[in-house]
């Protein structure tokens, strides 16, 4: 099948209504029907405020990058973008084209 894969990228301490912000894009996708969403946690990284995140060995709180990844077809992308676009997110997402399939189906 082919679909799109959103990327999304916050800190990891970036809150959206009091909530950090990739637990709220989960949340939210789930209830806008989403079948699934993944958050990976980097070591290290820097955005366009140019400002190095990393964890360090000693460190407890590094506010490091977050990536949450969803992969839909092209109509529900384009409305699960549209319905995010109303919460005035301060949100940093790629989309791509991609082909995908269930090895179980």
């Amino acid at each position: 099948m082919k679909g799109i894969c959103l990327k999304f990228y916050a800190y990891e301490f970036q809150k959206h209504r009091g909530i950090l912000l990739y637990e709220w894009l989960l949340e939210f996708a789930k209830k806008e029907g989403v079948e699934g969403g993944t958050a990976f946690r980097a070591i290290a990284g820097f955005g366009r405020h140019k400002n190095l995140h990393e964890e360090h060995f000693f460190e407890l709180a590094a506010n490091v990058p977050i990536e949450v990844t969803f992969i839909l077809d092209k109509k529900d992308s384009s409305q699960f973008l549209e319905v995010l676009k109303k919460e005035k997110l301060d949100l940093f997402y790629t989309k791509t084209a991609i082909e995908y399939e269930d090895l179980n189906a």
